[in-house]
This record gives C-alpha cells, structure tokens and sequence, in this order.
C-alpha cells in the first residue's frame, strides 16, 4: 500500500513537472480563468482570420483555455461589450483603445493582427461613372459593418482627405457577412466600406468598382501615407493585471496562428474556416485570401509610427481627440507578445 502511493505519488510530481515545463516553456503559468469570453464584430471576415485560426486548428486549448466567442454586428457593438462588462477580451480595431482612453477608459492591446486596415471602398457598378472619387460620394449611402467601425472610420478618413467633412455620407450598417453582399445586389446602397471575403465576392460578381485598397502595403501608404495597424487583441487593464497568465495564453494562442499564416497556403486557409465563409463560392474565397495574406502581422508588434498613423487619422475626425492627450505607451504593451515568441 505504501509501495502504490509512493509510485502514485512519483507519477504525480513527474506529471506536474511535465506541465509546469510546459507551461513555462509556453510563456505562462496556469489561467487564472480558464473560461474566456471573446467578442468580435464580424468573425467570418479576414479581417479577424487569425481568431478563427486560433479557434479552429485548436491553438485556444493547446493553452488551456475554453473560449467562447461571441459575435457581434460590428467593431463598435463587441467594444461596448467589453465596456459593459459581458466579454473579457476583444478581437477589435486598434483605434478602439486610443478613443477609450480619452473618455478615461483604460484598455490596452497586447497583441496585433493585422498590420494593414484590409478595408476595401468601393462603389456600384452602374453608378462608377458618376462616382469617380471619394468626393463624389457626398450625399450617398454607404454600406459599412456598422457605424463607429473600423469601415466606417477608414471611410470618414477618406472623406476628409478628398475636402469632404466626416458625415457627408449616410453609413448604413449591413453587418459583415451575406447581409452587405445583399445590401449592394438590392441597391440599398451606393458605395461599401468593407473587408473579403465581402469583397471578393462583390469583385468577382462584377457589382463594385473599388477606389481604395488597403489590402496591401502599398494601397495603406496610398491613403494613410504609412503603417496603419488593424486588428488588435485588447482587453481592460485591470483584467490584464489580475490575469496574466490567462493574458499571455491569449496572445500565446494568436502569435501560433500569425505563425500559421505566415506560412499557410489560400487552400489550407479555405479548409481550414467553416465553409459557410466562402460565401458560396470557395474560388473567390481562395482569391480573397490570396489578396489578404499580405495584410497580417508578422511579428505582433504595433510599430510606434503605426500608432501615430491611427491617432493622427482620429485627431482628423474627432474634435474632441483633436486636443486630448494621449499616452500611446498606454494603448500597447509588447511584454506578452515577446514572452510568447520567446
């Protein structure tokens, strides 16, 4: 009897050493809360293609965690969801935690996603010949995720730039899915902010002519003259400083995914997401893929000229960001993304 609980005993110390190395060699110790609420605004875009990825080729639990993801209509709504106390952690636009802190709210991203916007705008196709430019959009209705999002920031943005004031245009949320392919086939709107496979299937269906691509590096320069990060993981401080550990499997989890991407073929991609995202048509899905690769992160880090693009952007269009003082040492912390490529 003793013998047993001796070897009993043995095989417990070897199995908590085992995990203890493991998880040290993971960068964290044991979740403070296994159980994680995650919200998103539009989980079927690429925009957000590495939460799927963390979700689907099983990064989440490799670290431990059971997420539940819940999704929302748009950026803004899955915000005011972490505001309200109803999710831990979002997977949302960076400039979502410049705005916050301005009305005193403390929220920090610790991990980026994509480091180009990947934000398409785009009018019909039988009214591209009377809409050539942003500017003659003043009056028309456009489609975006949902207003207060990232889509329809980039496109207010644009809008300032072309001479035009923020809302000169009325912004129609279509969601980030079938709706807004369907709001643009009806004629319910004149132009569309919006991210693939949106896009893509737009694109191939003839019904867009695009007129800004921040889908690649050279199309963010074009509008916003440099880095311009997109999709961020970014959580309340105060969750952040009571779970660490859970924070860093997080940020574990999506570095393993932003490492997937870097290499993964549009095919692995394609069978890798549900297949109600391909929108029908897994060959425009393959190419909308193809044309968002690009868009990623490749290390995690938000680079600080990033950071100054999206908070001069925001100072174009908010008048009260114009004389906020903004720490963005505040808005990011690269502690738990370097623990995790450690």
């Amino acid at each position: 009897m003793e013998r047993r609980s001796f070897l009993v005993g043995a095989s417990a110390l070897t199995l908590a050493g085992s995990l203890s190395e493991r998880s040290f060699a993971q960068g964290a110790g044991a979740p403070e809360k296994a159980k994680v609420t995650l919200g998103v605004g539009g989980k079927p875009l690429l925009y957000y293609l590495p939460l799927t990825i963390a979700e689907r080729r099983g990064f989440f639990k490799e670290e431990g965690l059971d997420v539940e993801i819940n999704d929302f209509g748009g950026g803004a709504k899955s915000l005011q969801a972490l505001i309200g106390g109803s999710v831990d952690v979002v997977t949302g636009a960076y400039e979502h935690t410049i705005r916050m802190q301005a009305k005193g709210q403390e929220i920090q991203a610790v991990c980026e996603l994509g480091r180009f916007p990947a934000i398409v705008i785009a009018v019909k196709t039988e009214k591209a010949g009377e809409i050539k430019t942003i500017a003659d959009l003043k009056g028309r209705k456009v489609g975006v995720t949902a207003p207060g999002s990232s889509t329809a920031i980039t496109m207010q943005y644009a809008l300032v730039k072309a001479g035009l004031r923020p809302n000169d245009v009325a912004f129609i949320g279509v969601g980030g899915g079938a709706g807004a392919v369907a709001a643009m086939q009806k004629g319910e709107i004149d132009a569309i902010s919006h991210l693939d496979p949106v896009i893509a299937k737009l694109e191939g269906d003839g019904a867009i002519k695009v007129l800004i691509d921040t889908r690649t590096e050279s199309g963010t320069k074009e509008l916003f003259g440099g880095s311009n990060p997109a999709a961020v993981v970014y959580l309340k401080k105060d969750f952040i400083a009571a779970n660490p550990n859970t924070t860093q499997r997080l940020v574990n989890a999506h570095v393993k995914a932003l490492k997937w991407l870097a290499s993964a073929t549009p095919e692995q991609v394609a069978d890798t997401v549900p297949g109600e995202y391909h929108l029908g048509d897994k060959t425009l899905y393959l190419r909308a893929v193809k044309n968002s690769l690009e868009s990623y992160s490749r290390t995690g880090i938000i680079p600080k000229e990033g950071q100054e693009s999206v908070l001069d952007m925001l100072r174009k269009l908010d008048p009260e960001l114009a004389s906020a003082k903004i720490d963005l040492a505040a808005t990011f912390t690269d502690r738990f993304v370097k623990q995790a490529s450690a």
